[in-house]
């Protein structure tokens, strides 16, 4: 059916030169670049003048990580002539920096050399120090050359004394306004009341607002208006599935295994726990204890369970020539990864094959990370089990029936057996024969039944602790066919802190010196979330801010580590972290914090001086528009046509997809049949997500593949983007749901007045002059088109499920159809803001 949709479609898109007069002069979506948040400088903002006193992390640290610790940092085995200069202690005693002395530092003298042979970094490197860059190092070593541990590896701590007298929200302004003046930047005026209320409902449930609550907004837009909209979006229960398709790209959530084959797995009622937690506002620490832990919590339950499969999301094989042990390796690296991207914002896989280049994780700080997860019962190659029964409490009572049902048959016929064996005449023993036999069948009949019951309940893969962990060693550069690395036992990092709680465990020591109890998943997770841990809460914190403003504070969002940047506020992203943690981890809590600040409130709008000053907007002095995310895009589209299905949870839908997509799928072949229910109008979310062929519409708009965990996704702007708006059956019909939603509603009768009220359903403002001639030019001429060609109007009807009924003149159907195609690839409407 989707091959027939997107041939018809190719068919009837011949009048083009309309439809791009219509999208010129309202705002076509592929070419306004500013659609990214970005300008054409494609720069930072300049750094301001350097201040008196240099720091070093935020004015050395980066310039020596960039240039000098790949060959001198803390990988032991690459370092050159045995000089560190990422430790204070061993660059002095090298005589590389000499605090206070930087004429007698050899550091100096190398990187201000004449000599090609001498001059550091050396020219094969590719690397090489500006002036400015030199004369910061020479004058830091003037002023002491005092070190600092990295940023991200100290405690966060709340700014006092900027902190606002009523509450968070105030916190972020004034921390956020405390950098813009000496940047000579001020804050941007508040965003129309439309723009507001267009903003929360893409942030808060990435869902449209109706016309009607935006007018009553704008009627009255006072503070506690606001303020009861923030909560009534909380409340929501489309929130959860806002905020778990950010969670569910970073934990690498998908339908399928990934490698070789890429076959089916069951694991969706992880989504639907994932939609849960945030609409629950589960406390964040919780949340990790059951996601690595869930099966060994003390009041473990199937939801902990469920959540638990976080640990199966890896990617795996059934290709029967794959060896087990290569395998092992690679799920073992694949969870470390993971911990290190969802909770550390480490690059912790670089330590795999080496100590780290730049960081101070050590390989075996990799390998103790993988042993806590060596007791995980899994297949290594071949197929996975079906998983855990998921059970609703009416399944409960009907699975207890039909158990009570064969234990009473079981007694029956065992009593049966044993009547039977004390039956004297032929006759006798003739009837209990038959007894016997209906017992058996009845028995059996039970039998069958529970077995059809389970088989129809929803699976999901866990995980469950096996009392015999795998054995895991240090692979000498990561090759699995070399075991002759030391065993190693679950550790926690030696660069970071350890709990008081577990202060008495042996934490980093091999299995040959371990304490009475090795350390488990339960450990990992309470580590995890332990105040000790400076990085978890700043990491979560960094990509929330990311969602609300485009931008992390610090923008590598999976990489707090030397290689990543420095944060824009680091006052700003610690008193978040303090904050998260001193709520309870409450993730509403720190979302109701942002949206009620005036920082998220303002314009996107800004001056020229402005623009000039921050044109990536780092110092958060405007807010700043970006395209939707590909799921967003479609559930727009589909709202905007009535057809969305609002059901929360659930299986996995599967939208149009072009035939012969999955040709290459092999082992077996298969083919993509489209849902024909109202599965078909399922919110993206739930799309089918398979790993090696993602739907093109997603992969169009730059969803993640979820091989690997993606903290954050790629926005492209691209012309093939306006096309899959124009030709993807799923637009195309929701075009063809939105003409007949505007043909039907009566309180709109003329051509100008329907097309005021499509517009204004669209996006939520009445069309200019220009905007209304544009599109009633483009009906009009659709109106003639069809009018000569019938059959054209006939096949447009056909694209898609979506049938209006006989009580709609298919010709003016189709030709409302092309008005609907233009405002659903808007710049505006796709454009978050």
């Amino acid at each position: 059916m989707a091959s027939h949709c997107i041939d018809s479609a190719t068919r009837w898109l011949w009048p083009i030169a309309s439809l791009m007069n219509a999208f010129l002069a309202i705002g076509f979506v592929a070419w306004d670049q500013t659609s990214t948040g970005q300008t054409a400088l494609g720069q930072e903002p300049p750094r301001v003048e350097t201040p008196q006193r240099i720091e070093f992390n935020r004015d050395i640290r980066p310039i020596l990580s960039d240039n000098c610790f790949y060959c001198h940092g803390p990988d032991a085995q690459h370092r050159q002539a045995d000089l560190r200069l990422d430790r204070s202690e061993e660059a002095i005693k090298a005589a590389a920096i000499l605090p206070g002395k930087a004429s007698e530092s050899t550091l100096i003298h190398r990187i201000f050399s004449d000599d090609a042979d001498l001059l550091m970094p050396p020219g094969d490197s590719n690397k090489k120090l500006t002036d400015a860059q030199k004369s910061l190092l020479r004058d830091w070593i003037d002023q002491g050359a005092e070190y600092q541990n990295h940023w991200a590896y100290e405690p966060p701590n709340r700014s006092i004394g900027s902190i606002g007298s009523s509450g968070p929200s105030d916190s972020i302004d004034a921390l956020v306004e405390e950098q813009l003046a000496p940047r000579g930047l001020k804050p941007a005026e508040q965003a129309d009341p439309r723009t507001l209320v267009r903003r929360l409902y893409y942030d808060l449930i990435g869902l449209p607002p109706s016309p009607e609550l935006v007018e009553a907004f704008v009627a009255n837009p006072t503070e506690q208006a606001y303020s009861d909209l923030v909560e009534s979006l909380l409340a929501n229960p489309h929130f959860g599935e806002r905020m778990a398709v950010g969670w569910l790209d970073i934990v690498r959530f998908a339908d399928t295994i990934g490698y070789h084959s890429d076959n089916p797995r069951n694991i969706w009622p992880y989504r639907d726990y994932v939609i849960r937690s945030f609409n629950s506002d589960k406390p964040f620490d919780r949340f990790t204890l059951e996601q690595i832990a869930g099966d060994l919590l003390p009041d473990a339950d199937q939801e902990t369970r469920i959540g638990s499969a976080f640990n199966r999301l890896i990617l795996s094989t059934e290709e029967g020539g794959a060896q087990s042990k290569d395998y092992e390796a690679r799920m073992l690296a694949d969870r470390v990864r993971a911990i290190g991207t969802v909770w550390l914002g480490q690059t912790i896989a670089c330590a795999q094959c080496h100590d780290h280049k730049y960081d101070p994780i050590t390989m075996k700080d990799f390998y103790s990370l993988g042993a806590f997860f060596s007791d995980i019962q899994e297949p290594i190659v071949g197929a996975r089990e079906e998983g855990l029964a998921i059970l609703e409490p009416l399944d409960h009572q009907r699975l207890a029936e039909l158990d009570k049902g064969i234990e009473e048959a079981t007694q029956e016929l065992n009593a049966l057996k044993d009547s039977e064996s004390q039956t004297e005449s032929q006759s006798e023993l003739q009837s209990a024969q038959d007894a016997i036999k209906t017992a058996q069948e009845k028995l059996e009949n039970i039998r069958k039944k529970r077995d059809v019951f389970h088989k129809s309940l929803p699976k999901c893969l866990v995980t469950q602790a096996s009392p015999n962990p795998r054995t895991v060693r240090l692979l000498p550069r990561g090759n699995w066919m070399d075991e002759s690395g030391p065993l190693m036992q679950p550790a926690l990092p030696d660069y970071l802190r350890t709990p008081p709680s577990l202060a008495n465990q042996n934490l980093t020591k091999e299995t040959s010196q371990a304490s009475e109890r090795s350390l488990n998943r339960l450990d990992l997770a309470a580590w995890l979330v332990s105040k000790e841990n400076p990085l978890t809460a700043r990491v979560t914190m960094n990509r929330l801010w990311k969602h609300f403003f485009g931008t992390g504070l610090s923008k590598v969002l999976d990489d707090l580590g030397t290689q990543g940047e420095v944060p824009v506020n680091p006052k700003l992203l610690d008193q978040l972290a303090c904050e998260f943690i001193d709520s309870g981890w409450s993730f509403k809590h720190m979302v109701r914090a942002i949206v009620l600040s005036r920082t998220y409130r303002q314009s996107s709008q800004a001056d020229a001086s402005a623009m000039s000053l921050d044109p990536l907007n780092r110092w958060t002095a405007r807010q700043s528009p970006f395209r939707m995310d590909a799921e967003f895009v479609r559930d727009y589209a589909l709202e905007h046509a009535g057809l969305l299905a609002r059901s929360i949870g659930g299986r996995s839908a599967k939208p149009y997809q072009p035939d012969g997509y999955w040709d290459s799928l092999n082992f077996p072949t298969r083919t993509y049949t489209p849902d024909a229910s109202d599965q078909q109008y399922r919110r993206g979310l739930y799309t089918w997500w398979q790993r090696t062929f993602l739907h093109p519409s997603l992969m169009a708009f730059d969803a993640p593949s979820r091989e690997e965990c993606c903290a954050e996704r790629n926005r492209s702007n691209l012309p093939q983007q306006a096309l899959v708006l124009l030709n993807d059956p799923t637009y195309v019909e929701a075009a063809r749901g939105l003409a007949h939603r505007t043909l039907t509603n009566r309180s709109a009768q003329t051509d100008p007045e329907r097309l005021e009220w499509m517009f204004t359903q669209v996006l939520c403002r009445r069309p200019s002059r220009s905007e209304q001639d544009a599109l009633l030019e483009l009906l009009e001429k659709q109106r003639v088109n069809y009018r000569a060609n019938p059959e054209s109007a006939l096949r447009l009807g056909q694209t898609g499920l979506f049938q209006p009924g006989q009580s709609i003149d298919p010709i003016e159907s189709a030709a409302w159809t092309h008005p609907a195609r233009v405002l659903l690839n808007l710049h505006e409407t796709i454009t978050r803001n």
